[in-house]
């Protein structure tokens, strides 16, 4: 089956990405990380969604919001496509997320990647009084979503009457650079709605992380739910993020090749404080050159 699954996805090349979340470090911590992004020669940028810390880290710590930074990366970069990996649906009504992506679009000259998913960090609700519907709603809301910010991006009025959002003759002036709209990347893996959301909207799944043989399934699973919205699944590029080991890089470079011999062509590394410089550059020395061969 790994066979199967890259041969049906073998022409999309390879592209590398770095990613490089906005918690616990400083603005020029981050900007030193987007030079060196658009200097070496990585294909895509990436930060996330949040409002407080993860991972185990102090939820009382230092993160920066991330539509506002994609904002600024676009003026601080040149070349290098830049994207949030992924939105978090639940913050933001789908028709403010759609003006503010448009507005990155353009700042950056059409290089934005449209990541979103449903939505899971609960504190962040609770703390600030947002509605945290349970894991059914949060992932019909994001279907939704997904149709509203495309009517938005395509037509010239958008009517919508969902059950959860609903537009009006809306108007969203002007439209992305990109045409239709930005790629759409979605985060997720559930079987059932996930991944059939992904099958409906997705120009781009991404794994957030695991074993290559959870990948593999998932996929299989993707490939199923195309069949059943008539969608060819080779259309549907897949992507992995991979957390860089600086003290094994053999292991990790074997990592990567893993997923891209199963299809995954899209590979976005993961560097993290401390030393975030540092474990980008060599990524950009160690990880780069090899995916560019």
């Amino acid at each position: 089956m790994v066979g199967m699954i890259a041969s049906r996805r073998n022409s999309h090349p390879v592209r590398v990405g770095i990613k490089l979340s906005q918690q616990l470090n400083t603005i020029d911590q981050q900007r030193a990380v987007w030079r060196l992004a658009d200097e070496a020669g990585f294909d895509h940028l990436w930060i996330f969604d949040h409002f407080n810390p993860i991972g185990g880290a102090p939820l009382d710590g230092v993160i920066w919001e991330g539509w506002t930074l994609l904002a600024a990366m676009a003026e601080a970069t040149s070349r290098v496509r830049i994207g949030n990996m992924v939105t978090g649906n639940t913050y933001r009504h789908p028709g403010v997320l759609a003006k503010i992506a448009t507005t990155v679009d353009h700042l950056s000259a059409g290089r934005l990647e449209f990541g979103i998913g449903a939505g899971w960090a609960e504190v962040e609700h609770t703390m600030l009084g947002l509605d945290f519907p349970g894991v059914g709603e949060r992932l019909r809301r994001l279907d939704e979503a997904c149709t509203v910010i495309k009517k938005l991006w395509t037509e010239e009025r958008a009517d919508f009457d969902g059950r959860y959002y609903h537009l009006t003759s809306a108007l969203a002036n002007p439209k992305p650079v990109q045409r239709p709209y930005p790629p759409i990347w979605i985060g997720g893996g559930g079987e059932q709605r996930t991944l059939r959301i992904v099958a409906t909207h997705a120009d781009v799944w991404n794994f957030a992380g695991g074993p290559v043989e959870t990948a593999i399934h998932k996929v299989e699973v993707l490939e199923r739910h195309c069949a059943d919205v008539g969608r060819d699944p080779a259309e549907i590029r897949l992507s992995v993020q991979l957390r860089f080991n600086a003290d094994d890089v053999d292991l990790f470079l074997r990592e990567v090749e893993s997923f891209r011999q199963a299809g995954f062509t899209e590979l976005v590394v993961i560097v993290a404080e401390p030393d975030s410089l540092r474990k980008a550059e060599a990524v950009a020395g160690e990880v780069l050159p090899r995916f560019r061969d």
